[in-house]
């Protein structure tokens, strides 16, 4: 830790100091890529490697530990120019600056390496290589086309393992240039023709091993859009197990090798033959269960046709029909005895309401009818009249010709009006007076 003095001063040790050095420095910077020649290498028995990188005008001291170095596909030697990628650190026992690698290739592939993890970071962000973009592998295909060289190892191994594992299924070989300028756009064109010729329903691209260079027709882009626009499924198996191409990333599947790809897409033959036996003994033992059942369905129909003989039923029927014959006797004999005596009952009935004694006590009710209706006619009538002549003593008490008849009389105007007062009347009005017997006019003067 730093000492405080009176405040004002911030003291370091060495080792503080290249401690917080190499803490700023590890921070600050990312992994880089650096070239450079290799010179004082040192091999120690740890297994790690010491080295100074240096160019024309500069030098850096570098180290690569035990696990990296054996991921190395070269023996580096003094002298080598080489490409690695490393992180910016401090040895602090003697603050020293250096370069910790975590990977290194010769410097002729670190152009294309380069290139490499661009086209790669690219087409990632674009989502070529995304798992939803895989399609199945067919576990059994019905046809194979193979996209490699004609003449290298790789068609070679390919067709010997198809054949050694299930050589019924057919194989269609797209003959391509797998290095070079021409590689690229024929393999391309090769997926395009085994994609839209529907012949097959998987594609293996294959071919053997070889430096970064020589595999670089399948880092190419115009290769992994190709493999991504497939309609079938694609597996690569480009070189051998270390290598990875970019086709590898867009492929459906990838394969360690061409030979790994053949076994991959071509199911083992013995199994299918166990399989296709075991299915053979279930297809006997159901349908060895199946003509047992029958047969037993066959011999109950046999015994239920006995039971249901035509003979057989014709007996039961006769019975039936006997039955049902005297069961009809029966009834058509209750049916006539129940009419029989309704038929007795009607005609005691007929004789107690026989028609002329029905007329006779009509016409007698008639005769009573006829009687009473006069009677009250009668009655009525006498009534009415003394009604009648109630009203006309009480209409003659208070009728006016009664006071006329005892010397009085109406008098009335030109227009009809009963006069009660003189000053109704002027001189010159006429008027008429009714008696009890006539009438005059007269002329008031």
């Amino acid at each position: 830790m730093p000492n405080n003095e009176n405040n004002e001063r911030t003291v370091y040790s060495i080792s503080e100091l290249n401690r917080t050095i190499r803490g700023l420095l590890e921070s600050q910077f990312p992994l880089l890529w650096i070239e450079g020649e290799i010179s004082n290498l040192a091999q120690p028995a740890s297994g790690h490697i010491y080295f100074t990188l240096k160019d024309a005008k500069a030098q850096v001291r570098c180290a690569m530990f035990k696990g990296r170095k054996q991921l190395l596909k070269f023996k580096p030697a003094n002298g080598q120019q080489i490409l690695i990628r490393a992180k910016v650190g401090l040895y602090e026992a003697r603050g020293e600056f250096q370069l910790i690698a975590e990977h290194m290739e010769e410097s002729g592939d670190g152009a294309l390496r380069k290139e490499f993890e661009e086209l790669k970071a690219r087409l990632a962000s674009e989502g070529l290589f995304d798992e939803a973009l895989k399609q199945p592998v067919p576990e059994l295909p019905k046809c194979i086309a193979v996209i490699t060289s004609g003449t290298g190892a790789a068609i070679r191994d390919v067709l010997s393992v198809l054949a050694r594992r299930f050589p019924a299924i057919p194989v269609q070989v797209y003959p391509v240039a797998v290095q070079g300028e021409k590689a690229a756009p024929e393999i391309a064109k090769a997926l395009y023709r085994a994609s839209k010729s529907k012949t097959c329903d998987v594609i293996l691209l294959v071919r053997g091993g070889g430096s970064l260079e020589d595999l670089w027709a399948f880092n190419e882009e115009q290769v992994a859009r190709a493999i991504v626009l497939c309609d079938v499924p694609v597996i690569s198996g480009v070189g051998h197990e270390v290598d990875v191409t970019i086709a590898d990333f867009t492929a459906d599947f990838r394969a360690a090798t061409p030979s790994a790809a053949a076994e991959l897409v071509s199911p083992n033959q013995q199994a299918y033959q166990h399989k296709l036996q075991s299915f053979q003994k279930q297809l006997i033992h159901q349908i060895q269960s199946s003509l047992e059942r029958l047969n037993e369905q066959s011999q109950w129909l046999q015994n239920r046709l006995k039971i249901q003989h035509p003979n057989s039923q014709l007996i039961q029927q006769n019975q039936q029909l006997d039955e049902l014959s005297s069961n009809l006797q029966a009834a058509f004999q209750a049916i006539l005895n129940e009419k029989r005596h309704n038929l007795k009952y009607n005609i005691q009935s007929l004789l107690n309401n026989r028609p002329d004694q029905f007329i006779d006590y009509q016409k007698l009710q008639l005769e009573d009818l006829s009687n009473r209706l006069t009677y009250i006619s009668q009655l009525n009538i006498e009534n009415k009249q003394q009604q009648l002549a109630n009203l006309s003593r009480t209409m003659q008490a208070v009728s006016p010709l009664n006071t006329l008849s005892r010397g009085y009389s109406i008098t009335r105007d030109a227009n009809g009006e009963t006069v009660t007062n003189a000053r109704q009347l002027r001189k010159g009005d006429i008027i008429t007076s009714e008696f009890n017997k006539g009438k005059i006019s007269s002329r008031v003067e």
